[in-house]
């Protein structure tokens, strides 16, 4: 028969019906567990059946007698309690559920950590490997499931009635799952020998399948009401239509000056990752490039005036598909000798190739129509203004020479190629130009991803036969890899987030700490040597009860209690020690790191007045003692010099740069030669004015202060990057429009010829 059936925590366990939770998050615990319990039972089942096997052969196949007697009784302890594992766990389970809005058991996990951090013990190696696997198992399911688990706290955080739940905390996380499996193990009484293979088996059965579990759980909430339709998509601001002009006023490095702030759609601050589409246009493509085409008779004419008619007047137009064929041609060949970049194919040689290879085939002169050759005009005049925005040494810079006859192609095809922001060809030329941007620095691209560019590259020439399917599933493959490679930059940086935030944590509680502290010592009369133990050791005791428990806490309440007790007794005649205040002294700088010895001799002299009598050669030591030490949060105690005072200009710079979202992108001049860099501000805090920047793959590149960067945007070495401006293929696009109007003698940009964003 079974063992009979007990709670790992207690006997009294709490079910969904008898919590006292709302109904309505008891009724969406309810489907989640229904659904939770489906997906589990199945896999508990496989699991016990492949335990019971695993024993079984594990003991036939035993190097000797003890061996094969531990697996026998291993395996006669599964088969008594199989019965009773699957309804103890699903207990457990509900059990973890009803105490959704139970108190934290941190305040136990922090007791013990302190009972424990005065009293070392051996640990038994076997219960240290067993915690070791379980939270191996715990992080590596973790990290397959990191979107969809971020979804899941948010939600549970809702029902808590509670900040999102980390992932840690979920009471349906692997941490979780784990935790009650080794509860039910050890309420049945399994061995350490048969609840690590307990583990594996649970590892391959339930886990395996986890993170399908988590997207039944988001959904089943969803369907109970539960933040309904939530999803992890980047906030995008659709601009709206707007004149140039308009934009023009709003667009310069010195936004806030000109009286626009960070709500205005037309110049929203882009907060995308590397290529990542803009919105898509609804622009008439037919007319777009009509006036196109009127742009580029201006120019021609132009350079008509100054060039002798080249063209022989018989010249007879090449056909579309003629002109098709002898790209595929051109297109089949190798663009040029990667050991002599300057001797690589441009357009202007295509163009030639292409009328020489008509000459030698009709035997007369042969010419392009004017739709043709306005088409390899707008790509050459892309193609040159791209050419500035990717650096020299990239591998982009030879996958776009790679690309000139395929996408040349595309655009005599299709003339949206041009007008259109979201044609597949030009948001695959975007991404392949991006990845060696000058503004990238040398880490900003992933070396795997960049491989996987290079291959994708390949086939989009080998593969081009005129159908632009082959462009819009390479977009596609790569914008997939793009988004994975978002998810891991988003992760990273929401670490460095939470690193910063907690780093300014600490420095408001230093701060708040020393006020407190000036205020108790004013007017006081204390003895040089107290007053440094004071503001040093027990400054950085205040702060850390600051930081852990907050001043409307009882144990705070207590410390200052305790610091004015220690300004009476040091300011008393006499000498006596308070020995209860010298336990309490002693017992609190020991949690900030303070040897036992140093702990004690700080006690007592807090703790009593100063005398004549007391060694001078005692206390050089215990100061020198308190100059080696490092303090709480001794990295962010460095006093900051005061800022001069902002004028007009820098002052809007400021209150603009305050109205940034996280994740706006800005970019920096980095030198006198005006290259550029760009940064992601991830986190600015309202606090102390610390602004962190991460790069393109979610790395920790720098710290600043919103002050110092007004300063820099103020003297235009700093830009923040629009939705308008973000993508290098759109600004190199605009960079030709300036071109082709300036030779039309257009001053006023028009609407109409810009790319849409």
């Amino acid at each position: 028969m079974g063992q009979a059936m007990v709670h790992p925590k207690d006997s009294q366990s709490s079910t969904l019906v008898g919590s006292d939770l709302p109904p309505r998050v008891r009724s969406a615990l309810e489907q989640l567990l229904s659904v939770v319990s489906e997906e589990i039972v199945r896999g508990l089942g496989k699991m016990l059946n492949e335990l019971e096997q695993q024993l079984f052969q594990q003991a036939n196949h035993a190097r000797n007698a003890a061996a094969q007697d531990d697996q026998f009784n291993a395996l006669r302890n599964l088969r008594l309690t199989r019965a009773d594992f699957i309804p103890l766990y699903l207990h457990g389970l509900e059990d973890t559920l009803a105490r959704l809005r139970a108190p934290r058991p941190e305040a136990e996990t922090a007791a013990a950590t302190k009972s424990g951090s005065q009293q070392w013990q051996l640990l038994d190696r076997d219960s240290d490997d067993e915690h070791i696997m379980l939270r191996d198992l715990a992080v590596r399911y973790e990290s397959r499931a990191t979107l969809t688990l971020y979804l899941l706290g948010q939600r549970f955080g809702v029902m808590a009635g509670a900040p999102a739940f980390e992932t840690d905390r979920l009471p349906v996380g692997p941490r979780a799952l784990l935790r009650i499996a080794e509860d039910t193990a050890k309420a049945l009484h399994h061995d350490g020998v048969l609840r690590m293979l307990l583990y594996r088996a649970f590892e391959h059965h339930v886990l395996a399948g986890y993170p399908t579990l988590v997207e039944l759980m988001n959904e089943s909430l969803g369907k109970a009401g539960i933040l309904p339709g939530l999803e992890f998509v980047p906030a995008r601001i659709r601009p709206a239509s707007q004149t140039r002009s308009e934009a023009a006023e709003a667009a310069p490095a010195k936004p806030a000056a000109a009286g626009k702030t960070a709500g205005d759609s037309a110049q929203a601050p882009y907060t995308g990752w590397l290529g990542q589409a803009n919105a898509p246009s609804s622009a008439d493509d037919a007319m777009q490039f009509a006036l196109l085409q009127q742009l580029l008779s201006g120019r021609r004419g132009l350079i008509g005036k100054l060039q002798a008619g080249s063209q022989a007047p018989d010249a007879e137009a090449l056909a579309a598909p003629a002109l098709d064929e002898m790209l595929g041609t051109i297109q089949r060949k190798p663009s040029g000798t990667p050991a002599s970049p300057e001797r690589k194919r441009s357009l202007r040689d295509v163009q030639q190739a292409v009328l020489a290879m008509a000459r030698q085939q009709r035997g007369s002169a042969a010419t392009l129509s004017r739709d043709d050759n306005d088409t390899f005009d707008l790509l050459g005049l892309l193609y040159t203004e791209l050419e500035r925005e990717v650096r020299d040494d990239t591998l982009a810079r030879e996958l776009l020479d790679r690309l000139q006859v395929p996408l040349l192609r595309l655009a005599l095809q299709d003339r949206a190629f041009f007008v259109r922001s979201e044609h597949p060809g030009r948001m695959f030329l975007n991404t392949v130009a991006e990845s060696g941007a000058s503004w990238l620095g040398e880490d900003g691209v992933d070396p795997h991803f960049e491989n996987q560019l290079a291959q994708t590259v390949e086939r989009v020439v080998n593969d081009y036969q005129g159908d632009v399917q082959v462009f819009e599933q390479a977009n596609a493959d790569l914008q997939q890899q793009l988004q994975v490679q978002a998810r891991r930059a988003e992760v990273s940086e929401r670490r460095h987030v939470e690193a910063a935030r907690g780093k300014e944590k600490l420095a408001v509680a230093k701060q708040r700490a020393a006020v407190v502290l000036d205020e108790l010592l004013k007017d006081k009369q204390l003895p040089r040597f107290v007053q440094t133990l004071l503001r040093q050791a027990w400054a950085d005791v205040l702060t850390l009860v600051l930081l852990r428990n907050g001043e409307s806490s009882e144990l705070w309440r207590t410390h200052l209690d305790a610091t004015q007790r220690i300004i009476e007794v040091t300011c008393a005649k006499d000498s006596t020690l308070d020995a209860d205040l010298a336990s309490q002294i002693e017992q609190s700088m020991l949690q900030v790191g303070y040897h036992a010895s140093e702990a004690t001799a700080m006690a007592r002299q807090l703790s009593r007045a100063p005398t004549e009598s007391d060694d001078a050669a005692s206390r050089t030591e215990l100061t020198v003692k308190l100059k080696s030490h490092t303090r709480l949060g001794e990295d962010t105690a460095a006093k900051k010099p005061e800022p001069r005072p902002r004028n007009g200009e820098e002052q809007s710079c400021y209150d603009y740069l305050r109205s940034l979202p996280f994740g706006t992108w800005m970019e920096f001049t980095s030198n006198q030669q005006g290259d550029k860099t760009r940064r992601r501000l991830s986190w600015y805090s309202p606090v102390t004015d610390n602004a962190l920047f991460v790069n393109n793959r979610g790395q920790r590149v720098a710290e600043m202060t919103l002050d110092h960067l007004a300063r820099l945007m103020a003297q235009q070495q700093l830009r923040v990057v629009t939705v308008e401006s973000s993508r290098v293929v759109d600004r190199a696009w605009q960079a030709t429009l300036s071109v082709l109007r300036s030779f039309a003698g257009q001053s006023e940009p028009q609407p109409v010829w810009t790319a849409p964003t």
